[in-house]
């Protein structure tokens, strides 16, 4: 007999646990080789775990259960024959039991000396018995809860007594995953580290929306993907963290430590949770090369396929609201950034444009920075940047040639 032993592999540096997720197969089952036999939860993504060999897998983890990296999760017997059918094993014989043991009744107990509770009084019952109400549906204000005659002559059909839910009361109680709970603990800490302030502007979005009204459908069918918002928003944002570099900048210690690339993490919603990608040097990336990137990491977060390799590393954060609703907020930065811009839903809503007044499309923006290295004048300064390159992005993003920066 050949048993291999499968251990944990490192999802990740500075990854020392994860929790079993998912069995995707059951004690005994035989497993190819390198089909997926689990899904393992880090504090940063889930990832599937590969069977090493082919064989008869015996498990040796609980779901649920937070295991150690190179710890022994299940043994593979790879002398164990691949079954030939599924056929259905055959019952056993039921063992005959003993008949269980009956025991002589207990004395009843003396009845008590008081009333149950919402027993009636035999005024109140007669009452209550014309009105159709059950007794057990009003509250008795007698001695021991027992309901008098002014109680049932105040009761109301239909309507529950006071204190008392007629709604379903269920409660289910789910374990956070990893993921999860390493959020909520980042989140906190950023909250209690950080000096954290949010700045607010708005865009009129009137110029990026004709200009993918008029080329998205050539724009989709060159490069096999939407025009969206999130390439002109990027741009946006790359612009400005070249003009005010501390944004873009980040703590360590008593250090600051400047990058002179632009890494932007993209906030994506998954089944796991909330993820976030990054675009590495976004700020050499097109319009279509900024999109294409975006489309393939947002199809890997929600295919469970993204890489812990491929979320770390960021410099700045942009999320985006507004999908779901959202008119305003004030977004957590990302540690250890020291900046994010939040996105919101655009809202056709009166503006005074050259002394008149427009419906226009558009969008508050939000800033969140940390103010121990970033001023109010640099977050506003960015914001504003942010604000004129998309008011005017033919101009400022685009070189003023809509069809060259679309790669038309």
């Amino acid at each position: 007999m050949s048993i291999l032993e499968m251990k944990v592999p490192s999802p990740g540096e500075s990854i020392t646990e994860v929790e079993i997720a998912t069995w995707l197969v059951k004690d005994g089952d035989y497993v190819e080789k390198d089909q997926a036999i689990a899904e393992v939860d880090s504090d940063k993504a889930t990832l599937e775990l590969p069977a090493e060999q082919a064989g008869i897998i015996t498990l040796k983890a609980e779901e649920g259960e937070v295991v150690k990296v190179g710890q022994v999760v299940c043994l593979i017997d790879m002398s164990g024959a691949k079954p030939e059918g599924t056929a259905a094993p055959v019952a056993e014989a039921p063992k005959a039991e003993e008949a269980p043991k009956v025991e002589a009744p207990k004395p009843a107990a003396a009845p008590a000396a008081t009333y149950a509770t919402n027993s009636p009084s035999p005024a109140a019952k007669k009452i209550l018995d014309e009105k159709g109400i059950d007794a057990a549906a009003v509250s008795g204000t007698g001695r021991d809860g027992r309901i008098t005659k002014e109680d049932a002559l105040n009761a109301t059909p239909g309507a529950p007594a006071m204190g008392v839910s007629s709604g379903n009361r269920t409660q289910t109680t789910t374990k956070l995953s990893v993921l999860r709970r390493k959020l909520a603990a980042r989140l906190v800490s950023v909250k209690n580290e950080t000096a954290m302030l949010t700045t607010f502007n708005e865009v009129d979005m009137s110029e990026i929306f004709r200009i993918r009204k008029q080329y998205k459908e050539e724009f989709a069918a060159k490069h096999g993907v939407g025009l969206g918002f999130m390439s002109f928003f990027t741009k946006a944002v790359t612009r400005a963290l070249q003009m005010y570099p501390d944004v873009n900048a980040m703590i360590d210690g008593d250090y600051k430590i400047n990058n002179e690339f632009c890494d932007i993490s993209i906030a994506v919603s998954g089944p796991k949770g909330l993820m976030v990608p990054v675009l590495r040097n976004a700020e050499n990336l097109t319009l279509r090369g900024i999109e294409a990137s975006i489309k393939e990491l947002a199809t890997k977060v929600r295919d469970g396929k993204i890489t812990i390799e491929e979320m770390t590393g960021g410099t700045f954060t942009i999320t985006n609201g507004g999908v779901f609703g959202s008119m305003l907020s004030t977004p957590i930065i990302n540690p250890p950034q020291s900046a994010i811009l939040g996105m919101h839903n655009i809202i056709e809503r009166p503006v005074a444009v050259n002394g008149k007044v427009e419906i226009r499309p558009m969008m508050y923006l939000a800033v969140s920075y940390d103010h121990r290295i970033i001023d109010g004048r640099e977050s506003v300064g960015f914001l504003v940047a942010v604000k004129e390159a998309l008011d005017n992005p033919v101009e400022i993003l685009m070189g003023g040639d809509e069809r060259k920066a679309l790669e038309l």
